[in-house]
């Protein structure tokens, strides 16, 4: 006697879910090593840079305060995007192969395509970078004229485009400690972790890792290291699409975002008529920037 309709929701849909979830997280979430996640209730969020103060002048004897205006430096707007996937089975392919076609090959295909998605949207943030994406600054996230409400800029970028070795890694630790806030005031950002390709993952231990320095013959420590100038080490990312990229996530706060509107959800249900049952899988979300200066990037040479 084949499985009724009915039977086959109540008695499979906690199976599948179970397997989704299993498969989903294995293929791992490499966007939290770059991301700070928030949650969002809206459809669409929106961040402002406030300009601060300038610094405080000298009050001479008997002389009025002088007054300063904050303002808003600029606005980021962050427009979510639905995911959604899923998959239909006839009810004869039901029948002849429950557990393999539906539980295992078919859940297990939906789970990856659902998480490789994610991770190529929160890479691609980073891949467009020098060009395409574009913040609430009017730049790009990496651009050498990031304007400031003084009048005057921050790179994030070196000023020449350089591979990932020794003397470009230390020239971006001092470039990030010598960035301003909107008001030209010195706000001693450092960097926390290094974000790389798989092609340079041995360059980046050498770098970090070692004890003295990288390819030379003298007796030198390694001063990256020893200063902890990188604290949170590196991390790789698979989904980056240029070889010689690299990135360094910084401590300027509300830099990279990624706001959660509605959580992965899969659900299923059944055509009474054909006895075909759909299975799918939705979430929306979104990936960007507030302050480009929670990251610096290269392009390489």
């Amino acid at each position: 006697m084949a499985i009724s309709r009915a039977q086959l929701l109540k008695e499979l849909l906690p199976g599948l879910n179970a397997l989704f979830g299993l498969e989903y997280a294995r293929y791992g979430e490499e966007h939290k090593e770059i991301y700070e996640t928030e949650t969002s209730e809206r459809s669409f969020e929106e961040e402002t840079k406030l300009s601060g103060f300038s610094a405080a002048p000298v009050k001479n004897e008997g002389s009025a305060i002088a007054y300063d205006n904050a303002q808003e430096a600029f606005t980021a707007r962050y427009t979510h995007v639905t995911i959604a996937q899923g998959f239909s089975l006839t009810e004869e392919a039901i029948e002849d192969n429950l557990y393999d076609s539906l539980s295992g090959r078919y859940t297990k295909a939906l789970a990856r395509s659902m998480a490789y998605t994610k991770q190529v949207r929160a890479a691609a943030v980073l891949n467009t970078g020098f060009t395409a994406a574009v913040g609430g600054d009017g730049q790009p996230l990496f651009s050498a004229s990031h304007p400031l409400v003084s009048g005057g800029t921050n790179s994030n970028i070196p000023s020449t485009p350089a591979d990932l070795n020794e003397t470009s890694l230390e020239a971006a630790v001092i470039q990030i400690s010598l960035w301003t806030d909107e008001r030209g005031l010195l706000i001693a950002s450092k960097p926390r972790k290094l974000i790389v390709p798989p092609a340079l993952q041995f360059v980046a231990t050498r770098l970090l890792e070692t004890e003295l320095r990288v390819g030379t013959n003298d007796n030198d420590i390694n001063a990256i290291k020893n200063n902890g100038s990188i604290p949170e080490g590196y991390t790789i990312n698979h989904y980056l699409t240029d070889t010689n990229a690299w990135f360094l996530c910084t401590d300027v706060p509300n830099g990279m975002k990624h706001f959660v509107r509605t959580p992965l959800q899969n659900s299923m249900d059944g055509d009474f008529d054909t006895g075909n049952v759909r299975y799918k899988a939705r979430e929306r979300y979104s990936f960007g920037f507030s302050d480009p200066l929670g990251m610096f990037g290269s392009a390489g040479a």
